[in-house]
């Protein structure tokens, strides 16, 4: 089925939602009800709170409606008529007032006794409707045209696709996916605290959290030390005047901090990039000198609404491996392909490269929206589009989705159960170095202006923890692993042997963690297990007496006999190679 007869089903099926909604409550409010990626939705304002138990009726209701409607009937109304028809929906009469501010008549679909204003498209018949592919799955909590400011509304979600088969294969999916939710596992296995007291999207690393992060830093780091970076660091707050030099002052408005340090007014960062240029300010660099290159794992801060935050995948504070190349048009291409190859190996490690595809995002029609001119655009995007082909990306070129001073490739990876995370980015930019006049010597004496190209490989720290913790179900490879092993003494009296094996693990820089609790062999292992500590090695008399040594793994299998050399040389070669 091609991509827009989808749509037209799931816009067709919020329309369903709707009528059978409105023959419940006949005094309910309707808003909007778009078709999104998996399914649809309709915020309503009902008299009184409905709950997901409601759903299973309204569900059949439409199922019942399925059977009478047959066509979705397309009218253009004058604005009288369109007033009229919705008097008592006061979210019509706005979006009516909206379309005729621009000089547009309303336009209105009837599908059996039921008419809402809307542009369309839809099926031309309702039997193109998979009878057995969707179903409504939650409700939800949604600001009137996602302004806080505004009335909270109920939002039902309903999910659609192809095929019974196609719904199926996502709802399990979804089962799959609770279990692995990083704010639930984070939670058990102590990675990571969300305290009211500190505040929502400001998450605090535990020991063992911080362990992963630092091991996802080291080793981003280590892609690049040899690359020609130099590591940089930046103050958190700046003066305002920075931002309003960047643009970034008047394009981020509200999700700005504020901070007030005596008669002065500073802001929390949002970005490095004004801070980057500052430090390429104040060199002065040849063209012998290009290209430089900065690499900075940088906390900056935006304030996303309370109602989008979510554990780790959707934070105020965020640290971005921030990295910011000043180079030559010339040397756009051979910087980006080293970009490309690290976005490769790093993800390659993480078993995210199968399926993997690349965004191509330039400026959409509405130019004002974007700083810098035509000519500075078109290079920029001719620049990246080339660098895509030269190193045989699979990438879609998508109108609309650039940043707001250059275009960018965001690189969409799939997770152990098939669901897409945008993660890694390289944006080229020709505005900011304008802004902020910088400029090298070139061979023949004069000042030639750079060329910025942003890049951070795993997107963000906190987010790029969230998506590991369900990838991986918290079952992390050696490397990740927080603690690695786990030495297991039966009873007390080969405590000291035990001892001297986890003396051994540590001096070789393993994580390791000494069990001599006086819980019950079983009881330990089933610990270790539920932390999803990878290795378990069980120390008792035959071990003594053999040197060999008991190894469980994390998944079930057992390995006798291994030595203390083998089982070294294991873990080395598991935590150096990352596999």
């Amino acid at each position: 089925m091609e991509k827009e007869n989808i749509y037209k089903i799931r816009h067709s099926l919020s329309h369903l939602l709707a009528g059978a909604v409105l023959s419940f409550y006949p005094d309910v409010k309707m808003a909007i009800g778009p078709a999104v990626d998996n399914g649809f939705y309709y915020d309503f304002e009902f008299s009184a709170p409905i709950s997901d138990k409601d759903l299973g009726k309204i569900e059949q209701k439409m199922r019942e409606l399925l059977k009478k409607w047959s066509t979705f009937d397309k009218k253009e109304i004058s604005s009288d008529e369109a007033k009229k028809l919705f008097a008592d929906q006061p979210y019509k009469l706005e979006l009516i007032e909206d379309i005729l501010k621009e000089g547009a008549k309303p336009t209105v679909y009837t599908s059996g006794d039921f008419t809402d204003l809307c542009a369309g498209p839809h099926v031309a018949n309702t039997k193109e409707i998979p009878k057995d592919a969707f179903k409504l799955e939650r409700i939800a909590g949604a600001y009137w045209r996602g302004d806080e400011k505004n009335k909270m509304l109920t939002r039902i979600y309903g999910l659609a696709f192809e095929s019974k088969a196609e719904l199926d294969a996502y709802l399990l999916q979804q089962e799959e996916a609770k279990k692995r939710d990083h704010r639930k596992l984070g939670k058990e296995l102590k990675l990571f605290t969300i305290s009211d007291l500190v505040g929502a999207g400001l998450p605090l690393m535990q020991p063992k959290g911080m362990i992963i992060r630092r091991a996802i830093e080291d080793y981003l780091w280590d892609l690049h030390k040899d690359k020609g970076y130099d590591r940089v660091w930046t103050p958190h707050i700046t003066k305002k005047s920075l931002y309003e030099t960047s643009g970034h002052a008047a394009k981020f408005g509200e999700e700005l901090f504020r901070v007030k340090g005596g008669d002065e007014e500073f802001y929390m960062k949002p970005m490095n990039c004004p801070h980057h240029m500052q430090i390429f300010c104040d060199n002065q660099f040849s063209y012998r000198d290009m290209p430089v290159r900065y690499f900075e794992p940088a906390t900056v801060y935006r304030y996303e609404k309370a109602g989008q935050l979510s554990g780790l995948t959707r934070v105020r504070a965020i640290t971005q491996d921030d990295g910011h190349l000043f180079c030559r048009v010339s040397q756009i291409g051979d910087e980006v392909s080293t970009i490309v190859d690290i976005i490769k190996k790093f993800y390659t490690t993480m078993n995210m490269m199968t399926g993997y595809w690349v965004r191509l995002s330039v400026r959409g029609d509405d130019k004002s929206k974007y700083l810098g001119t035509d000519e500075v655009w078109n290079k920029a995007e001719d620049a990246l589009e080339k660098a895509a082909k030269d190193n045989e990306l699979n990438y879609k070129r998508v109108e609309g989705e650039a940043a707001f001073y250059g275009p960018k490739l965001d690189f969409m990876f799939k997770d152990a159960i098939g669901r897409e995370w945008q993660l890694a980015t390289i944006q080229c930019d020709f505005n900011l170095p304008e802004r902020f006049d910088l400029s090298f010597v070139n061979e023949k004496g004069e000042k030639e202006r750079p060329v910025v190209i942003h890049r951070a490989i795993s997107g963000s720290l906190e987010r790029f923890m969230g998506v590991m913790i369900e990838h991986y179900a918290g079952n992390f490879p050696v490397w990740l692993s927080p603690v690695q092993i786990k030495v297991i003494p039966v009873r007390e009296n080969h405590n000291d042997y035990a001892k001297k094996i986890v003396d051994e693990l540590k001096a070789m820089n393993a994580r390791v963690e000494f069990d001599d609790s006086d819980e019950g062999m079983g009881k330990k292992i089933r610990a270790g297990k539920v932390n999803r500590i990878p290795y378990m090695l069980v120390i008792g008399d035959k071990e003594i007496e053999s040197g060999e040594l008991a190894l469980e793994i994390r998944d079930g299998e057992k390995k006798e006999n291994i030595s203390l050399e083998s089982l070294k040389a294991k873990l080395l070669k598991e935590i150096t190679e990352r596999i």
